[in-house]
């Protein structure tokens, strides 16, 4: 499995390095800074150099790097990597340079635990917080109480949860959070339409809970029945929480579980058919000779009117050799930036069914070789509350518990794009 584990910085300076097995050395890493950081050519994840396999994560200016020589699953090596870095963001905030410095113990402790000889081992973080904290040490009689408990959530049929929970309000919140993912052609074909969709639960409830939780009745997994409940609801790649019945699921579309204690990510999911697209954006961008570009560019919302679109942010490419630009806009403010060679239009919020548009004139200056402008597409920034670009919708989520106690339930939909959404023109 894994017989390495190091974190780089940007410099290629070791900053954590952890051997798991004896078939490598410490100088490995010489290596992987030689043939990955100091090469600036290298895109792919994953570098196979004779039979040692590198497996690199870039979050900020750091490498996250998993090393073995055996033929690992790449995806749960990724998965493992991916793991660290959402343990160390609970438990000391951003991961950068700066932050691994100074909590280099606390990681080591944290690499120990979540990796034995190489294979992953428990990394639920509500569990490694019981046990691996940062706070001052506990008295003996304490300690032991409390050491029974953490073995007895590590080892049981719950694991992520411990039995002693209590709150005085219970709570749950649901957000589905879904990510739009569109490439359009310039005569208005989709030439790319998906969703990236993340079901994020925050758990405030007493005692070991059994939540139930419904989503759309024409809903369709399997790929053998794409097409055949016509406005059904497609989802690829789903992927649950550990502490979902997937039995369930797969026979009712009921997501039942107990759920960790706080906040965690349920389910994701990905859909590429059926898309509700909530923006369009509709532009006309004339040459006028060499010396400026004409631009107007409608922008109109599809969705209710009782809804809106937030912190929308449109950038339209101009020419390299633009000068100056000239622009008019009903709503919002659109500012040309040179050092990025694009009008930035900022809206605060555009009404369902609202149409708005921008007319703008770009200077050009004269050029002794004329190239031929390669027009970027148009990008779009926004977010949109309770809408969902997939159509997948919570039918009710159930809370049910030996006490009978009352809860309160919360879900909120929020659909949002975010330098993918793309308009060529």
């Amino acid at each position: 499995m894994i017989s390495a584990f190091f974190i780089f910085n940007q410099k290629g300076e070791v900053l954590i390095s952890r051997l798991y097995r004896t078939d490598l050395k410490r100088s490995i890493a010489d290596v992987f800074r030689i043939q990955v950081v100091s090469n600036s050519d290298v895109r792919s994840p994953i570098i196979t150099l004779g039979s040692t396999s590198f497996f690199h994560v870039r979050v900020n200016n750091l490498y996250v790097v998993a090393v073995t020589k055996c033929n690992a699953n790449a995806a749960l090596v990724f998965e493992y990597c991916y793991r660290f870095i959402a343990i160390a963001k609970s438990y000391f905030g951003k991961v950068d340079e700066e932050s691994v410095k100074n909590n280099f113990v606390l990681i080591y402790e944290l690499i120990d635990e979540i990796n034995d000889f190489g294979y992953p081992q428990n990394s639920e973080i509500d569990t490694l917080k019981t046990y691996i904290t940062t706070e001052s040490v506990m008295s003996t009689n304490i300690a032991a109480e409390e050491s029974s408990k953490i073995t007895t959530q590590a080892t049981g049929a719950t694991s992520w949860r411990r039995n002693d929970v209590k709150y005085k309000k219970n709570e749950a919140f649901v957000d589905v959070v879904e990510t739009v993912n569109l490439s359009m052609s310039a005569k208005g074909t989709v030439l790319r339409a998906d969703v990236e969709g993340h079901i994020l639960m925050r758990a405030y409830l007493s005692g070991t809970p059994e939540c139930k939780f419904g989503l759309n009745d024409k809903l369709v997994i399997d790929k053998n029945e794409r097409g055949s409940l016509g406005d059904a609801v497609e989802l690829d790649d789903c992927r649950f929480h550990q502490c979902v019945r997937l039995d369930e699921f797969d026979s009712s579309r009921t997501i039942s579980f107990i759920p960790p204690d706080g906040e965690f990510e349920l389910m994701t999911y990905r859909s590429t058919s059926n898309i509700k697209l909530p923006v369009k954006v509709i532009p006309t961008v004339t040459e006028i000779g060499t010396s400026s570009v004409s631009y107007v560019v409608t922008v109109k919302t599809n969705f209710s009117n009782k809804l809106s679109a937030t912190n929308v942010v449109i950038r339209i490419p101009t020419p390299l050799n633009t000068t100056s630009v000239d622009c008019k806009v009903p709503n919002g403010k659109a500012k040309y930036v040179p050092a990025d060679n694009v009008v930035v239009w900022k809206l605060p919020r555009i009404q369902g069914g609202q149409e708005v548009t921008l007319s703008a004139t770009a200077h050009l200056t004269s050029t002794t070789h004329r190239q031929v402008w390669a027009r970027p597409p148009i990008d779009i920034d926004f977010q949109v509350l309770m809408f969902t670009a997939s159509g997948l919708i919570v039918r009710f989520l159930k809370v049910f518990e030996k006490n009978n106690y009352n809860s309160i339930k919360w879900v909120r939909y929020l659909t949002k794009a975010s330098g993918s959404y793309q308009v060529r023109f």
